[in-house]
């Protein structure tokens, strides 16, 4: 994490005059687009794509080397992928990150247990975290998520996923806040909650292209989602944190109020370094900024796999600079998380709150 630290200096200064040239340090492989729910917030399940081989993202991530500090690996469902574990192992055999992150909705509680110690075991110096999605209790979960028994099989999941003997395992729940919840995430924080998992994160429904939800209308108002969050972060600052812990809880609250900020500005709060620190590669090798736009700068099987050829390319830096002009803006968690590890302004409020 020093190393991450230590960077931070270098990415502001490629955001602002372009040099020097970094490979980003957050990416989101999405490895399938297939996937066993239907939920009202996603219809990623509708897109077909020719994917990328276990071969093709190995020669991906070769060409990356160690710049990757955390890789998350999403879908569709993950798990669907035969060969995520060898994905997985590759993408930390090349690189060696320090977290690997994979969000699941648990239908598969006969395969994710054994697959997630397989890749825990492969991964021995990585964080591994499982993010189990769940967005209700019972059978108003399975009615978001369109899975008959869902909400049984993703408890099932991570009751299996608990017992296992995985140092470097965190467990934790994800929960979408959507116009189909917002107004029970009391109840609903308070009943998953009771499973204790290693942490509880939250992530406002958008309309994405990725997700093929333009149009939708899925985000709550801005009312509903705050009077949600700020639930959320009372219970947080209850609870005696430390360390790490501490930490990671002090830039969740960060994100809620920039996410307040955006929905009643729509402007970008924090400078975005969506193509600069973090990056996304669909399925087919399609190499994206971010999955809000989802705006292809190039594609991996016509480079022969050269992330740096479509990264420093002429095209990328096109975009780039509409995303410095602030053109955009979205609340997406995974990116925001990056953005905030990079303003200066949010890093200062949270080693304020670690010290306090």
């Amino acid at each position: 994490m020093l190393g991450i630290i230590s960077k931070i200096v270098m990415y502001k200064s490629f955001r602002k005059i372009n040099f020097p040239r970094l490979l980003p340090m957050n990416l989101t492989v999405s490895v399938t687009y297939k996937c066993n729910s239907r939920c009202k917030t996603c219809n990623v399940w509708k897109k077909r794509a020719d994917e990328l081989s276990l071969e093709e993202f190995d020669k991906t991530f070769k060409n990356l080397g160690t710049a990757p500090y955390w890789f998350t690996m999403s879908g569709g469902e993950p798990f669907l992928r035969k060969d995520i574990v060898e994905i997985c192992e590759s993408a930390y055999r090349n690189g060696k990150p320090g977290i690997i992150n994979i969000p699941t909705n648990g239908l598969l509680y006969n395969l994710i247990p054994e697959k997630t110690a397989q890749i825990a075991k492969t991964c021995p110096k990585a964080q591994i975290i499982i993010n189990l999605s769940l967005d209700e209790i019972g059978e108003r979960h399975d009615e978001i998520r369109g899975a008959k028994n869902g909400f049984k099989k993703a408890l099932k999941t991570y009751e299996e996923l608990k017992k296992l003997d995985s140092p470097n395992l965190t467990l934790g729940i994800h929960t979408v806040i959507s116009k189909f919840n917002v107004k029970r995430i009391p109840q609903i924080y308070e009943e998953l909650t009771k499973l204790k998992p290693h942490s509880y994160i939250t992530e406002i429904a958008e309309e994405r292209i990725e997700l093929d939800t333009v149009g939708s209308a899925i985000t709550p108002s801005l009312e509903d989602y705050s009077r949600a969050v700020d639930f959320l972060s009372e219970r947080m600052k209850e609870q005696n944190f430390s360390g790490i812990s501490k930490t990671t809880q002090l830039f969740r609250l960060q994100y809620y109020s920039m996410v307040k900020k955006v929905l009643k500005k729509k402007r970008q709060i924090v400078p975005c370094y969506a193509g600069f620190a973090s990056a996304h590669i669909a399925p087919d090798g399609d190499v994206w900024f971010c999955c809000i736009k989802a705006d292809p700068i190039g594609n991996l099987k016509e480079v022969d796999y050269d992330f740096r050829k479509i990264w420093f390319s002429e095209k990328a830096d096109i975009i780039r600079e509409t995303i410095k002009r602030k053109e955009c803006y979205c609340p997406m968690a995974n990116a925001s998380y990056t953005n905030m590890l990079c303003d200066l302004k949010t890093l200062s409020k949270v080693g304020w709150g670690v010290i306090a």
